[in-house]
């Protein structure tokens, strides 16, 4: 039987992160999401593990990129201007195909912006937001309990894809508080770490941990590796929550906490008789 308990949403992908086995986080405090850095600086001495605050978005993203390249789970945590700082490292990672996981807990509009719930980001985080055409894993929770669920998985297709994988919140999940319900453990599953830069002793040939490939038909053929996995991941990976479609005139796509807006305005447009799904 599994925990309850009553916790903000910040703290909940913490708890996840760290039962799902990672045991290194770097980052940086920025509304709305600096409960999470707050609950990994108390926690992860207590399980052994590193946080450490970065002086920057840009320096916590590359120290995420060196830890990733030994194999370890890791995390970073932000918000959208943030996020848009770290895009360089990612873009290294994506092309060094290392795993390690994000989560942007999404501010409203361009520029500093507000912590108000929105859908912003969406193109940036699902098409890749730097540079050279890179994707990433999304994972998008609507409620306290998805966040818990989702980043637990993040951990686990971030290590089996060697991929990027971004939970991306917003300021009301961030900051609500609801009950979720914790397993008592989590099944962790472990992928082959042989690419990894985890020190040789001169008992293997050495890994090396690159985006740089000179010969341009090598560099084609890297590209083309990248967008065969991309394709494969969204064919075999979506996930997608459905209701009332079968029937719809009209369908609302939508994620976060907009998502559960939604479902008032289904049961308000069905009672002047129009179908949405």
């Amino acid at each position: 039987m599994g925990q309850k308990l009553l916790m903000k949403g910040n703290e909940v992908i913490a708890e996840a992160a760290i039962r799902a086995g990672c045991r290194y986080y770097f980052g940086y405090p920025i509304t709305p999401q600096t409960e999470i850095a707050h609950y990994m600086a108390k926690k992860m001495p207590e399980m052994g593990g590193v946080f450490l605050q970065a002086e920057s978005e840009i320096s916590a993203i590359n120290m995420v990129y060196g830890a990733a390249a030994t194999g370890v789970r890791v995390m970073t945590s932000s918000s959208s201007p943030g996020i848009s700082l770290k895009q360089e490292g990612l873009s290294y990672m994506a092309g060094a195909e290392l795993p390690g996981v994000i989560v942007n807990i999404v501010r409203c509009g361009p520029g500093l912006g507000g912590i108000l719930p929105a859908q912003c980001d969406y193109f940036q985080a699902v098409k890749g937001g730097g540079h050279g055409d890179y994707r990433m894993i999304v994972l998008a929770p609507d409620s306290i309990q998805e966040l818990y669920e989702l980043t637990v998985k993040a951990f686990d297709l971030a290590m089996k894809y060697r991929m990027l994988v971004m939970v991306m919140g917003d300021g009301l999940l961030g900051q609500m508080m609801e009950v979720v319900e914790f397993r008592d453990s989590e099944d962790i599953r472990n992928y082959s770490t042989d690419w990894c830069v985890s020190g040789t002793g001169n008992a293997r040939e050495k890994n090396m941990i690159t985006s740089i490939y000179i010969q341009p038909e090598v560099l084609e053929a890297h590209n083309r590796k990248l967008q065969a996995k991309y394709a494969r991941i969204e064919e075999t990976e979506g996930m997608v929550e459905t209701q009332g479609c079968e029937q719809a005139n009209v369908i609302i796509a939508a994620f976060g906490s907009v998502s559960r807006i939604i479902r008032n305005v289904m049961d308000s447009a069905a009672a002047e008789g129009i179908r949405v799904g």
